[in-house]
């Protein structure tokens, strides 16, 4: 179902994910079973792909375990 997340744009790629985001709390309050377990896997379908393109991206040193101590 989908897309190959391989074959995607970067933008398109990024319009799914942000598309997910958005309806992910309507597929785990309302969605059947199978409509949530399909949400989840097409999630991790399209986040792996976009870290296997950005295996360097940008980590903000507050999300650490440090930085979450310092605030």
């Amino acid at each position: 179902m989908g897309i190959d997340p391989k074959d995607l744009s970067e933008d398109d790629l990024m319009r799914e994910l942000a598309h997910l985001y958005q309806t992910r709390m309507e597929a785990l309050m309302h969605g059947p079973d199978d409509a949530l377990a399909r949400h989840t896997s097409r999630t991790n379908e399209l986040e792996s792909e976009y870290l296997r393109r950005h295996p360097d991206r940008d980590i903000d040193p507050g999300r650490l375990r440090e930085g979450a101590r310092a605030r």
